[in-house]
């Protein structure tokens, strides 16, 4: 919208985030060649762990949406895995699938960055929408006002990506504790399988770092027009 000094670290931080997603890319494929030692799918290892997590409600089933697209949707407690992950018996598909279970224990136990995680959606959802056309014609109009309003809509959506790396991290730590807990991995598989979620977490830090930076910018923008 306007050429600001903070520009130089967000095309910086853009740089870093399109690093990062070559990163999970080159670690997802990296280790889902290499099998592990367990011998069991994505799928069978996200059913032994919430089964033994009193999760039986819980399902798994394959992702429609194609490769990276596993998650777990708490509105109707489902694990969805893609494919490589879902039939994969690799150390990757292992990391991946335990690190989307470890959501639904999240979800069990009420952990507080989730609960808070899950308030805050409709409002990022509504601010990531609003936000572009309110700071737009703020810039364009040069109304304060609306860039102030885009700036509090868009703060929404800011907060809830700041809410989700905790969320994430304690998700991937879980996974590594409940992997070994249950001998799923061997000890010389954690290196692994740190490296396949930290890879994923790195890509979670990069678009929170740009988000964080475009809000400073936009508030110093607005703080110099009044």
């Amino acid at each position: 919208m306007i050429f600001h000094p903070l520009d130089f670290l967000i095309f910086a931080a853009f740089g870093v985030a399109m690093w990062a997603q070559t990163q999970v890319q080159g670690k997802f494929q990296h280790y889902a060649r290499i099998q592990a030692s367990a011998g069991l799918t994505g799928a069978q290892v996200a059913r032994y762990i919430l089964d033994r997590e009193g999760l039986q409600h819980v399902a798994v089933e394959q992702s429609p949406y194609g490769p990276l697209s596993d998650h777990y949707d708490p509105t109707v407690r489902k694990v969805r895995l893609s494919e490589p992950v879902y039939h994969g018996r690799s150390i990757a598909a292992l990391a991946v699938a335990a690190h989307e279970v470890g959501h639904a224990i999240q979800h069990r136990a009420r952990y507080p960055m989730l609960v808070l995680r899950h308030r805050l959606f409709p409002i990022a959802n509504l601010g990531s929408r609003v936000a572009p056309f309110l700071l737009l014609a703020g810039f364009l109009l040069y109304i304060t006002e609306l860039i102030g309003l885009g700036i509090i809509f868009f703060s929404g959506a800011v907060l809830f990506q700041v809410v989700t790396l905790p969320v994430e991290f304690n998700a991937s730590a879980r996974a590594e504790n409940k992997l070994l807990e249950m001998g799923l991995i061997r000890q010389e598989e954690v290196r692994g399988v740190k490296k396949v979620l930290r890879a994923a977490a790195l890509t979670y830090v990069a678009s929170t770092l740009i988000a964080v930076l475009q809000l400073l910018k936009f508030i110093l923008i607005f703080r110099g027009r009044r």
